[in-house]
């Protein structure tokens, strides 16, 4: 969805836009339109969590005021309003992914992907994530979750897709 890999046979669309075919200088524009929240956070360790929520603001161009407003109203809708300037190394691990959702939803994107971001997480922390990840769609924006933890799915009774080597399976065959 991301444009990274290009699938062997088949399109991938997104929001109406078949990404295989997209041209090469179309790409970062529809990176621009998707969040991403990873396993591993993927922070940067000097940066305090505003500036690592504001580094893609930066990126875009926004203005530095504007930056600071934004990043301030994504960490507060992640409850972490109260640890701005605390760098990741403070924070516990679902700070972090609580961080890491802030800077994917920041530039309010149409698509949020999320690999694995429960993965690092103690049960309760991942339920707490999900929830999260519910109030963001609720928004307005598609959450598309991978993970392979069968238990938080059947817990979040959401609509589920699964994938077995590259094809799309009955959910009720395997979860």
């Amino acid at each position: 969805m991301l444009r990274r890999e290009l699938p062997t046979e088949g399109q991938i669309l997104v929001n109406g836009r078949n990404v295989v075919a997209m041209p090469p200088g179309k790409i970062p524009e529809l990176r621009r339109s998707i969040g991403v929240v990873f396993q591993d956070f993927k922070l940067i360790r000097r940066k305090s969590a505003l500036e690592n929520v504001a580094y893609v603001l930066n990126v875009a161009g926004v203005s530095r005021g504007e930056q600071k407003r934004r990043s301030y109203l994504a960490l507060k809708g992640v409850g972490l309003q109260h640890r701005l300037n605390v760098t990741p190394d403070v924070l516990s691990g679902g700070e972090q992914q609580r961080v890491a959702i802030a800077r994917a939803v920041v530039n309010d994107p149409e698509l949020l992907l999320a690999d694995e971001p429960t993965g690092n997480l103690d049960p309760d922390l991942a339920v707490e994530i999900m929830r999260l990840f519910r109030e963001i769609n609720a928004r307005g924006t598609t959450v598309v979750v991978a993970t392979h933890d069968r238990d938080l799915i059947r817990r979040m009774q959401r609509r589920t897709i699964v994938l077995e080597h590259g094809r799309v399976s009955d959910p009720l065959a395997t979860a």
